[in-house]
């Protein structure tokens, strides 16, 4: 790793110079809500101190809803014409650890059993300027999901804030090594004893649960009793999906313009849904919210470490935050850990 030292001044001209490179500059906003594109470098916000955005930047790599491909009806054959996705690189511009790694985690379903283009060339087009995070609430628990607040993993470039209004500038993968080589000229010689004094100085959210202990207590608890004490109070309202940097359940359906074209989508879906299971017969494996709420839990901390040794979860704490009733998912997981050490 070779680091370096950027001025809050520089930055602003590195990021000029990156949106006139026709680079999509990908930021959060004035009022922690979202990410956005940035169309004018004085708008940088790097958020290293303040609460997570409302919502995760996953957004810009998995889409919202997109096209598959276009299709006209002919007299006898049809045309299939696909999408042109865009080359150009996406910079995430101040990504928390929570943030940083959801781009690898997601990879590992979009490159399972089928390669998913339209993933994949967004995530080979982006570049992730990472941030130390210097926050946490009673939300944050990253401690105890392999993660905490200085973690580069994931990161291309890793921000570390220091005095006088400048950066550390951590070169982390040989990409974010390759893209930077333009602009060097706003780099400066580094100096690791101060990030590394920097980095001392932040406090890790103490570690709420053990995911392995959650893991192995799902297999041999399918039925219990707790995934039906919180379906009680789960509207399935889907918040905890939408807002989480790495839930990526998706639904694909066909919409005509008329009779002779249309288009297959693909939308973002959510296993809280009632719909979600919902069979052709009538028949719903997943009935009620008790059960539903379980996949969330069991996908997460068990199904996906199964299939690829990853956590389907960064800690960012922003289902809880955001759910209307109250639903906190790392104190569910540690009522888990207690029942599990009560065995």
């Amino acid at each position: 790793m070779e680091e370096k030292l950027i001025s809050h001044q520089n930055m602003i001209s590195l990021v000029s110079d990156l949106i006139k490179a026709n680079h999509l500059v990908i930021g959060q906003d004035d009022k922690s809500i979202g990410w956005k594109r940035i169309a004018d470098a004085a708008e940088i916000k790097i958020n290293h101190s303040g609460i997570p955005s409302n919502v995760s930047y996953k957004e810009f790599v998995f889409a919202k809803t997109e096209p598959i491909f276009y299709y006209k009806n002919k007299k006898d054959d049809f045309d299939l014409v696909e999408p042109n996705l865009e080359e150009r690189k996406i910079v995430f511009l101040g990504s928390k650890p929570c943030d940083a790694r959801s781009i690898e985690i997601m990879s590992k379903v979009f490159n399972w059993d089928y390669k998913d283009k339209f993933f994949n060339q967004r995530a080979e087009n982006s570049i992730i300027f990472g941030v130390a995070c210097n926050y946490q609430d009673e939300f944050c628990f990253c401690t105890s999901v392999g993660l905490t607040p200085t973690t580069e993993n994931g990161s291309d470039i890793f921000l570390v804030p220091l005095a006088e209004n400048n950066y550390a500038f951590r070169i982390v993968t040989d990409k974010g090594k390759d893209f930077i080589k333009p602009y060097e000229k706003y780099l400066s010689d580094g100096n690791s004893n101060l990030s590394t004094e920097a980095l001392s100085k932040i406090k890790h959210p103490e570690k709420r649960f053990e995911s392995e202990k959650v893991r192995k207590w799902i297999t041999g608890n399918f039925e219990h009793k707790l995934f039906d004490k919180v379906g009680e109070t789960c509207l399935g309202c889907g918040q905890c999906a939408f807002v989480c940097p790495v839930c990526h359940c998706f639904d694909i359906v066909d919409e005509e313009c008329n009779y002779s074209c249309g288009r297959r989508m693909k939308n973002w879906d959510a296993c809280q849904f009632g719909l979600f299971t919902l069979h052709g017969s009538g028949h719903n494996p997943r009935d009620n919210q008790g059960k539903r709420y379980r996949q969330r839990i069991a996908h997460k901390f068990k199904y996906y470490t199964d299939k690829f040794d990853e956590i389907l979860c960064t800690g960012c704490g922003r289902c809880s935050r955001g759910c209307p009733v109250g639903i906190d998912i790392a104190a569910v997981a540690s009522e888990i850990n207690f029942v599990a050490n009560q065995v």
